[in-house]
Parts: structure tokens; C-alpha cells; sequence
């Protein structure tokens, strides 16, 4: 996962979800094409109160010199993510829920690699688990997150059956209040029905944000390859230790 979609139309929410939030993330602006280093909409607690901030996705660490790290932190994965060097702070402390329409992910069993979009079967709303930090060594400060995954059999084939750790909208404060086997918590977390379909190339220029990147292409032999599509295809290993 590298990319993904926050374009919230009105009353498009489950009823568990409060009503200030739905409001904040209908408000949000339309991003079609999210990619790293770009902000998002996140929900966390504030002061005791659930709320939605942007922030930057590619989570860097409090502990950083830099606004920057060396991994791949868009992502981070659940088995590991509680000892690991960059994560652990943020996985006791600062949990957040990243809500998206869908994501895109890279089919590779082919000759040639292709996005696909996925999203929710009912074509609800998603709500992911996720980690966020605050940067703090400098100005401007930076607030960014990652993206909690794990393997989840609710991909369909052809893609790897591995991505972001979802949960209900019921779920969602006790993720971010800390629940006591936080891991446990999410490993047992039922996972909703997700389709899949191929979608264009367009998605690798991190440029292009429109709700065109949405729509069904045929999988015919690319004609536009530029040659970086390679870099885009495996995009998906991360470095999170």
C-alpha cells in the first residue's frame, strides 16, 4: 500500500460513527491519489475528545534529527510494530484511525505489473488502524502517521492478501484509548468484504489527483510505460525495523 483515497460524500457514514466526525471528514477536501509525504485526514484524541487533523503520511519518529527517516514508514506492520525501534513509542502512546474510501495496490503475478483499486464490497467508508508522532526538533513541527497491516484473506486473488488492519466504526475509540492487548485487539479484528478492480497507471504521477484514477481500465499490455513502473510495482516492501 503506497496510495489511497479520502473523497467523503455526505451521510455516507455508519450510524456508529459520531456525528462531529463525519461532519470533519466530509469537510475535508477530496484527494484521490494519497501518496507519501502528502497529508491526510486522521482521527485521534484530543483533550479527550475524538477529532480529525491532517496530517503528513510516512510516520517520522519524535526521536528523529531530522523531519525525515531513512525507511519506508508509510507502513507498518502489526507483528512487529510493538518492539520496533521506530514504532514503539507511537503503538503506546499515539494510535489514530485513517478513514479511506479505498487503496491501490499492485498486482505482480504477471509479466507485467497493474494497480488495482480496492474498497469496501457495500461501498462503505474504511477505517484503518494507524500510528502518528510528532516531530518537534524544529520549525515547522510535523505531525505524521503510518498505516497498521497484517495479512487479511479478505483480498481478492490475484493481489497479495496483505494490507491495512480495518475495524468498525464501534471500534474505533477503543483502538485509540489503548485497549489492554492492543495487538490482540487488532489480530482478532473481523474484516469487512472487500472487491477489487484494475485501475490506470496514472496513479504513479503523484501529480495527477482527480476522480478520473477511479475508474476500470482493461488489463491490456502497457503502451505508456516510462520505464519506472518497476520502482512503482514493488513499492510494497517496507522497512520498518
Amino acid at each position: 500500500m503506497r496510495r489511497f483515497v479520502q473523497a467523503f460524500a455526505a451521510g455516507a457514514w455508519p450510524g456508529a460513527l459520531p456525528e462531529a466526525l463525519a461532519t470533519a471528514l466530509e469537510a475535508a477536501p477530496d484527494r484521490y491519489n494519497i501518496g507519501t509525504r502528502k497529508p491526510a485526514a486522521v482521527i485521534l484524541e484530543r483533550d479527550g475528545a475524538l477529532v480529525v487533523e491532517e496530517f503528513d503520511w510516512g510516520l517520522v519518529p519524535a526521536w528523529s534529527p531530522l523531519p525525515e527517516t531513512r525507511y519506508t514508514t508509510v507502513t507498518a506492520r502489526l507483528a512487529r510494530a510493538p518492539r520496533s525501534r521506530i514504532f514503539k513509542r507511537p503503538w503506546e502512546n499515539t494510535r489514530c484511525v485513517v478513514p479511506m474510501n479505498g487503496y491501490y495496490k499492485w498486482d505482480r503475478s504477471g509479466d507485467t505489473p497493474h494497480p488495482y483499486f480496492i474498497q469496501s464490497q457495500d461501498g462503505a467508508a474504511l477505517f484503518a488502524a494507524g500510528l502518528w508522532d510528532h516531530w518537534s526538533k524544529d520549525t515547522p513541527e510535523l505531525y505524521s502517521f503510518a498505516v497498521l497491516t497484517h495479512p487479511n484473506p479478505a483480498i481478492p486473488p490475484p493481489l497479495v492478501a496483505d494490507g491495512p488492519v480495518f475495524m468498525p466504526a464501534t471500534a474505533i475509540a477503543d483502538w485509540i484509548a489503548g485497549p489492554r492487548r492492543a495487538q490482540a485487539f487488532l489480530e482478532t479484528m473481523p474484516q469487512p468484504a472487500l472487491e477489487a478492480y484494475p485501475v490506470s497507471r496514472r496513479i504513479r504521477n503523484a501529480d495527477v489527483d482527480d476522480y478520473t484514477l477511479l475508474e476500470p481500465v482493461d488489463l491490456a499490455p502497457a503502451q505508456d510505460d516510462d520505464g519506472d513502473w518497476l520502482a512503482h510495482a514493488f513499492d510494497e516492501i517496507d522497512e520498518d525495523s
